[in-house]
């Protein structure tokens, strides 16, 4: 089981007070270290710098050490800067292993993020970097309470509102501890005093009625919605919804899909950039975008006492592209993913090529769904949020921009995390992704036959340039490998998210990176 997963678990069973106490416990809850912009000094007599990858990590790594005096150059494997920080437009193309080749077929303006989709309020150091760099943001809706929440073994297949879910959930716990409360079964634990309090505070929380109830009625309906909503003039009044019984809201098992948005990393407020995840790898490319050379596959890192010497080839192939070229430069900053540098001869210490070889990497898919109307708005009144469900694509979030407006839409239709349905939907080819998305989603919401368009794919295990979606630590590995992973070794520093306690996060890798070039900075220094 990954820890994400275990962590996801206690959320979902205990709530999120314990979740966070887990999640302090295992080193992710606490909140991103950055202080404000790296003041790393000018360099004594300057020095050059080749920064391996021109994602997050090296473009960060490349602003600040340029800013110190040093000659940086980086290098970069695809033609394009960001790596996972990427957005799908209509015309783009990508190639996977086998050589399969996707375009992508969306409308103008439409979009999807098949890498990072959410930025937390406490990433301090990314959201620095969007304001310095200009990067426009805009709030990302993680929790939407009209969204839907499905399993294939409850209610007949039905989707359920999140908030029927939650308001039940919440009702009737609130209940059985208003009975405990008023039975005194509490009475060693909490004063007279307290247990008024408490009873006050269950019966709003809970929506109960004067008898400490969850029953229909106006109380419970301001929280879990009305069946027909109070209304003008004389339309007709408004009618409460009935909660759903007790034992088919636990045997449903549905309380498990509405924690998330209480897990600290997923709590309002996140953003995400205007007009797509790659908006923040552009602002990164204005500041340093000249001193990226695109195209270039490295095949060897090597280093002596005096410097560093990067062997590569021109990654395209084609005439002459198997010609091994060279850059030497006194100290090398190196972000590529440990999936492909393992497969890299670089000269460093056994302890360093150990931990290279020591983190496997996550598996994960997401597929993008154009439609030919935002029907989730139209007909379900469903804007932005995410709906979750037991079927193998796991959840259906809805765009959180361009509300109310007409025209076609595109929604990400699936996206499971290291766990079997990621690599089940990675195996397959692309347009089976698309065609079972479209045929699982169905089930949520039957208007996708009639209104799809076309759609995207992502198996990020057969995305050439990483071979997975993000580094995945064990606690034994991070206690033997971490801090070797982490060491300047000669003129050798790694960074990247798989450098940090915040893998698969953009901050992560950002934060690595600063770590990384002051490290760096100071032995450069002092030679």
């Amino acid at each position: 089981m990954s820890r994400r997963n275990l962590l996801s678990m206690i959320g979902k069973t205990a709530g999120g007070g314990l979740m966070y106490q887990a999640m302090a416990s295992l080193g992710h809850a606490q909140e991103s270290n950055y202080r404000g912009p790296l003041e790393l000094g000018k360099s004594k007599r300057g020095g050059t710098v080749v920064i391996l990858g021109a994602g997050l990590a090296g473009m960060t790594a490349a602003y600040e050490l340029r800013a110190a005096g040093y000659d940086v150059q980086i290098i970069e494997y695809q033609d394009r800067a960001g790596g996972r920080s990427w957005s799908l437009r209509g015309g783009d193309s990508f190639t996977e292993l086998d050589g399969t080749r996707q375009t992508c077929e969306f409308d103008k303006g439409l979009y999807i993020n098949p890498g990072p989709w959410r930025v937390p309020y406490h990433h301090y150091a990314l959201l620095d970097y969007c304001k310095r760099f200009g990067v426009q943001l805009e709030s990302f809706v993680q929790v939407n309470y009209n969204a839907l929440v499905h399993s294939t073994k409850a209610f007949g297949g039905k989707p359920q509102r999140f908030r029927h879910i939650q308001s039940d959930v919440h009702g009737y716990v609130a209940e059985l501890l208003s009975k405990a409360t008023n039975q005194h079964a509490l009475d060693q634990a909490v004063t007279q005093e307290d247990r008024e309090l408490l009873l006050e505070g269950l019966k709003a929380w809970g929506g109960l009625d004067a008898q400490y109830r969850y029953r229909e009625g106006t109380n419970a309906s301001e929280y879990r919605g009305y069946d027909s909503d109070p209304a003008g003039g004389l339309m007709p009044l408004a009618k409460p919804s009935k909660p759903i019984g007790q034992h088919e809201l636990l045997q449903s098992r549905l309380w498990s899909q509405i924690n998330i948005g209480q897990l600290y990393e997923f709590q309002t407020t996140i953003f995400e950039p205007v007009g797509g995840m790659d908006m923040i790898a552009k602002g990164f490319e204005r500041q340093v975008g000249s001193l990226i050379h695109f195209n270039r596959k490295v095949t060897k890192i090597e280093q002596t006492p005096q410097g560093v010497t990067v062997s590569y080839v021109d990654a395209r192939g084609g005439a002459g592209g198997d010609a091994v070229q060279q850059v030497k430069a006194d100290w090398c900053v190196c972000t590529i993913p440990l999936s492909i540098l393992s497969q890299i001869d670089i000269q460093v210490g056994d302890a360093m090529k150990a931990a290279i070889a020591a983190v496997p990497y996550g598996a994960s898919f997401k597929v993008g769904l154009q439609f030919k109307r935002r029907f989730w708005e139209e007909d379900e009144r469903i804007f932005g949020g995410i709906s979750y469900t037991d079927l193998p694509i796991e959840q259906i979030s809805y765009p959180s921009n361009n509300f109310n407006t007409q025209g076609p839409g595109v929604l990400l239709g699936g996206y499971a995390f290291d766990n079997t349905h990621a690599f089940e939907f990675t195996a397959m080819k692309p347009e089976d992704r698309i065609r079972a998305a479209v045929e699982f989603g169905s089930q949520l919401h039957p208007q996708y036959k009639k209104e799809f368009q076309n759609g995207v794919a992502v198996g990020w295990h057969r995305m050439p340039w990483i071979n997975g979606c993000f580094g995945i630590w064990s606690d034994e590995a991070r206690k033997q490998h971490y801090r070797n992973l982490c060491q300047v070794d000669g003129r050798i520093v790694l960074a990247g998210e798989h450098a940090s306690y915040i893998p698969a996060w953009q901050e992560g890798a950002v934060l690595s990176a600063l770590d990384a070039v002051k490290r760096l900075h100071e032995r450069a220094q002092a030679a």
